[in-house]
Order: C-alpha cells, then structure tokens, then sequence
C-alpha cells in the first residue's frame, strides 16, 4: 500500500514518511512541488496525504487536479483549523482532515479508517490454507487432521496475515495494522500476549512450533509434517 505525502516542511514530511514505514506502508514524499500531478501519475499511490500551504500552488488546487483523473483517497493535513477550512476541503474533494501538529496515532486511525472505507479488504474466498491446515474466516476456526481450534477476533487477524503471507515474515507492524483495520488496537506487547496464547491453543490439535519467531522483525509458518503448500 503506497502513500504519497505533499507536505513541503520537511521535518514533518520526513516524521510521517518514517511512522508509515514502520507500519508497514510504502512512502513517497513529493519533492517538486510545481508537478505534483506528475509525481502522483508516475507513483500511482493507494492514499494522497497533503498540506494545503504549499509552494506554487495550494493544496486545493492538487486536489482537484487530482480528483479529474482519479478516485484516490486523499486527506488533508494543515495548520488551517477553521470550521470554513474543513468545509472547504471536503469541497475541493478530500476524505478526511487533520489539523497540526499531528498526533502521529490519530493519524494512524484515520488512514486505516480511511482505506478501510475506500478499497474492499473482503475475501474472495472463505477460508485460506497453508498445508493441511485450514482457517475458517467466517466461522473463526482452525482446521488440522479433522481437529478444530476456536478463534478469538484477534487470534482470527492475526493467523489470516500470516496465512496470507504463505511461510513468509510477517512483520509485526504489519499484524498490529491488519487488527487496527479491523478497530482492534493492540501494541506490541498485547501482540506477544496473544501470540502466546494463540500458539498454545495450536498445540492442543498438535499444530507445535506451527507459527515460529524471526527475532526482531516479526513470525512466519512453518509447514506441518506432509503437508504442501499447494493446496
């Protein structure tokens, strides 16, 4: 998910493309702010973030240059923090409004709200596997050799990013946003909390060390005993 981020003060710029990385987001920052059209046709990003003061020309007028050629959700962020200001982007075409200083968590919120209302995050299909395993999305079941393992709402987010990522990391940045998507905010260590018991209730139904640690960066499945990633 790439967000492209028109805002010409560089310490914030710079503050915001850094935290979107850490969770996981593509992040490209406008530098010529005289072809910010250009520079958003060539990145094709997923959200617009943008400052209405700006060099050249305002952020309005971006946005609306924006808008004769895409659908793209873009939020504005400014200083600007008049009610009259706030009417107005919505006017030019924006989605959402943010008022500096920015309070890097409120920001968080609304881009995941945001892309949560724009893009649809439903499944195709009911249920993912990996192997011989199955996970069950509407019934938030775990499915192994013909045993099952219930699922709690967060337990269900956590297994379907992994699922996803078919034996590849997941970072846990990218865990953390797939439950904040889904309004369930948790943190690092409610994060480790769950992993804790999600792995013990997998071993109940004999899934040991099925979803194994990358120290630092984040956890991965691992096959079971016969199983094929193919299926």
């Amino acid at each position: 998910m790439k967000i492209l981020i028109v805002e010409d003060d560089n310490d914030i710029a710079e503050i915001l493309a850094n935290e979107l990385s850490v969770w996981g987001y593509d992040t490209v920052c406008v530098k010529d702010f005289n072809n910010v059209l250009d520079e958003f046709k060539a990145e094709k990003p997923e959200l617009v973030l943008m400052d209405i003061i700006l060099p050249y020309f305002n952020g309005f007028y971006w946005c609306q240059k924006i808008r004769e050629i895409s659908k793209v959700p873009l939020m504005f962020i400014s200083s600007k923090s008049e009610d009259i200001d706030i009417v107005q982007a919505m006017q030019f075409g924006g989605d959402d409004y943010i008022v500096k200083p920015i309070n890097i968590q409120i920001v968080r919120a609304k881009i995941v709200a945001l892309l949560r209302r724009s893009y649809d995050f439903a499944e195709e299909t009911d249920y993912l596997a990996f192997g011989n395993v199955k996970l069950l999305l509407s019934a938030a079941k775990l499915e192994f050799m013909g045993k099952v393992a219930e699922l709690t709402r967060t337990e269900l987010m956590i297994l379907e990013t992994l699922f996803k990522d078919k034996g590849a990391v997941s970072k846990r940045e990218k865990i953390m946003d797939k439950c904040w998507q889904e309004e369930n905010f948790i943190d690092d260590n409610t994060l480790a909390v769950n992993m804790t018991r999600l792995r013990k209730k997998l071993a109940e139904i004999g899934l040991i060390d099925f979803i194994r640690t990358k120290k630092g960066i984040g956890y991965y499945l691992k096959q079971t005993l016969g199983s094929r990633t193919d299926i």
